[in-house]
């Protein structure tokens, strides 16, 4: 009988397939971070989907994550070789932090990372600022990890895991330096059609530093499509479009879809929690939901997840259907983020204004139909809030997977709730039965609303066991099994040293262990 991927069956699968070589995980953010507050030093575990998939295999291996060290008193807790133990009251494996300067991370992440390859990628008719002065940092930090990550993995046939769009140039580096690496990177936002990428200006670099990657994944088969049309439409490349697989320099490199997923049964345990219980009464008493009805968005402020078209939404409802004045209250987490950015100020303040004009229009001495707050909250709060309302909107211009609607559908303990989600969210692929719209159609959102405030106790309970099915199926964990199970495939070639008279020799895939999972 087939086991579901889980916490413990991923353990298990690397420490029968990866034992015997080196795993390094790259990314932008840390696992952990040491901040100085109060005169104290603390570490925190920043929430991340992605920080929860890897660190089961950390855990398993044992092995080292490179990230850039953020956090004000990361330099004080790191030893002299930069590395620190984590977690740190059960260490399990090793974070190796890199040292950026403004300057640098201004250029990498605020620059071409998030103003060029950020808007590129997503299709929310935001133009992407592509500074030559941004590149050349982007670069520069990208060479920055592959020392890092040479001078960690020595000699030792090892695996790295690449993660993002923080480091299209990385594999190449690597690829070019050391031939006792398999390397794999996953991309987690959308990839764009050749002819949007085709206005990257430094798309043949870009594409061959990805392409020195032995297996390369997206969330969805559509990304991975355009990303094999880009690259036959760009570069000098044989393109196998049936086996989806890339051939240059001699090497070959796999494209893949993986849908991400959430730790399902950590939502269900957080949900079913006597916590959540209080923070629902919290929230109960905050909003002043007595007699009311409640719609929530929980987002960071940027301008692909759509926070003004689904206020526009709900000025539209309140227009065509005036008896959920006075009863609907609309609560929307704005997360403030990469607020140095013009794009994001400029979002931010459509927000405020559109929310500020709806409460004046609609609004009463006693009841706004709008709460807007821009702060972040744990996930306890967070979870409570799930569990309270009517429905949960997620408007998604474009998105590669989006979190935030499975956490919503892992929350409801009760198989309650409606979800209403944009048909541009990877999401919607799996979640399809949940109310999927246009978010660019204002009438179309304001009918979602209704619906869903309209719809039959039976029918939400039949649409969310289903989704809550999907979402515990295609967990996190079968997401990371999945991409490391085929990264284990990947012949593994032998050192620098013993190819050093000119013999291309090759180690033996590794063998497949019986372990009885589902893929």
């Amino acid at each position: 009988m087939l086991k579901a991927w889980t916490r413990e069956v991923l353990g298990k699968f690397v420490r029968a397939e990866l034992q015997d070589y080196r795993f390094i995980v790259v990314s932008n953010r840390e696992p952990f971070q040491h901040r100085r507050t109060g005169g104290r030093i603390e570490c925190i575990q920043p929430a991340s989907g992605m920080a929860s998939a890897l660190d089961p295999v950390m855990s398993a291996s044992g092995g080292l994550w490179v990230a850039h060290g953020s956090g004000n008193a990361d330099k004080q807790t790191v030893d002299e070789y930069d590395h620190v133990a984590v977690p740190p009251d059960s260490p399990r494996y090793t974070l190796r932090r890199v040292w950026l300067t403004e300057e640098e991370e201004a250029g990498y992440y605020g620059g071409l990372s998030n103003q060029g390859l950020w808007p590129l990628c997503h299709v929310a008719f935001t133009r992407p600022v592509f500074d030559p002065e941004h590149w050349s940092m982007y670069r520069r930090v990208n060479q920055r990890f592959a020392e890092a990550i040479l001078e960690e993995a020595g000699t030792e046939p090892t695996f790295v895991f690449i993660q993002d769009y923080h480091f299209g140039l990385l594999p190449r580096m690597l690829r070019d330096a050391r031939s006792n690496l398999v390397i794999a990177q996953f991309w987690h936002i959308p990839w764009p059609n050749r002819e949007v990428f085709s206005a990257f200006p430094w798309r043949e670099e870009l594409l061959d530093g990805m392409l020195g990657n032995d297996l390369l994944g997206f969330h969805l088969p559509h990304h991975c499509h355009n990303f094999l049309e880009t690259v036959d439409s760009s570069i000098e490349a044989r393109v196998d479009r049936a086996g989806s697989e890339i051939f240059r320099g001699g090497r070959a490199t796999t494209v893949g879809p993986y849908p991400i997923g959430i730790d399902f049964d950590e939502h269900v345990e957080i949900a079913n929690s006597d916590e959540v219980t209080r923070e629902m009464q919290r929230w109960r008493e905050s909003l002043s939901l007595e007699g009311k009805l409640l719609g929530i968005g929980i987002d960071r402020c940027d301008y692909t997840k759509g926070i003004p078209e689904r206020l526009r939404f709900l000025d539209r409802l309140l227009h065509q259907h005036p008896e959920y004045r006075n009863k609907l209250v609309f609560a929307q987490i704005a997360v403030p983020s990469r607020s140095r950015l013009q794009p994001y100020k400029q979002i931010e303040q459509e927000i405020d204004s559109l929310a500020a004009q709806i409460n004046l229009r609609w609004g009463t001495a006693n009841w706004r139909p709008v709460i807007l707050m821009k702060q972040h909250f744990n996930m306890a709060a967070m979870t409570a809030l799930h569990r309270l309302a009517q429905f949960c909107v997620v408007t998604s211009l474009h998105d590669g997977m989006n979190l935030v609607s499975k956490e919503f559908v892992a929350s409801r303990v009760d198989n309650d709730g409606v979800l209403i989600l944009s048909q541009f969210a990877g999401a919607a692929r799996e979640l399809n039965e949940a109310l999927i719209i246009n978010p660019f159609a204002v009438d179309e959102g304001a009918a979602a609303y209704h619906c869903a405030l309209q719809m039959s106790a039976e029918e939400r309970r039949r649409r969310m066991t289903k989704m809550r099915s999907a979402v515990e199926y295609n967990n996190v964990y079968r997401w990371a099994g999945r991409f490391l199970s085929d990264l284990a495939r990947v012949e593994f070639p032998r050192t620098t040293d013993e190819t050093a008279t000119g013999v291309t020799s090759f180690r033996a895939p590794l063998k497949r262990q019986a372990l009885g999972m589902a893929v």
